[in-house]
């Protein structure tokens, strides 16, 4: 949820140091990248790496019915961002399938997002907290004043319920491991594309993370 229409990462880039600097410049001529990219970038990001196909599943996801991610948008942007450094990709054979191609960061790309997130996290989040506050404002005023009191119990559930959800799911070690969605084999998140076990897609469903 980035707010700018084009996300400047000239400063990000100057802070770096300089051998990372030397890197992206090598690799990128691009200066700026849409918000959507960036979500790209973070949405790999946290699964080392994925195909086309899965990745668009995990947009659908993020996004929860919000915006509609589709092939005809997606990998232009992914083809964009591997010319501009950001990204590579290789092919990996699936255990019940043929080659398959997926994507994953380069490290210029990886410094670079952690530093945006880094020096921007702060402030993304207190954006969030104002964004639900008036979201739900909005929503509750949406309905006659008599049914206001029964809406704010219900929205201030929906929320503390999700809060709760998150805090639960943020990372808390260094390692983890994707459960698959098929067999609920927990697997290493670095090969966290196809289940070693099953040969299922971790990300043909939902796939939760949990520690080790």
């Amino acid at each position: 949820m980035w707010l700018s229409k084009f996300l400047d990462v000239t400063e990000d880039v100057e802070e770096l140091t300089e051998e990372i600097k030397k890197r992206l410049f090598g690799e990128s001529k691009r200066k700026k990248l849409t918000p959507l990219e960036f979500t790209v970038l973070e949405s790999i990001f946290n699964v080392k790496e994925i195909s086309g196909y899965d990745l668009i599943q995990n947009l659908n996801r993020h996004f929860a019915g919000t915006w509609e991610a589709k092939s005809g948008t997606v990998y232009p942007i992914l083809s964009k961002l591997k010319k501009n450094g950001f990204l590579n990709s290789k092919k990996v054979k699936s255990p019940i399938g043929p080659l398959k191609k997926v994507y994953y960061l380069t490290e210029a790309g990886e410094e670079l997002l952690k530093h945006k997130v880094n020096k921007n996290f702060i402030d993304q989040i207190n954006f969030i907290g104002n964004f639900l506050v008036e979201l739900a404002s909005i929503y509750v005023h949406s309905f006659p004043e008599e049914k206001q009191p029964e809406k704010i119990k219900k929205v201030q559930k929906i929320i503390q319920d999700m809060l709760t959800k998150v805090i639960e799911d943020i990372p808390l070690g260094v390692k983890f491991k994707l459960r698959c969605p098929e067999c609920g084999t927990d697997l290493d998140r670095s090969n966290a594309t196809y289940c070693s076990v099953c040969g299922a897609s971790l990300f043909e469903e939902e796939a939760r993370e949990v520690s080790e």
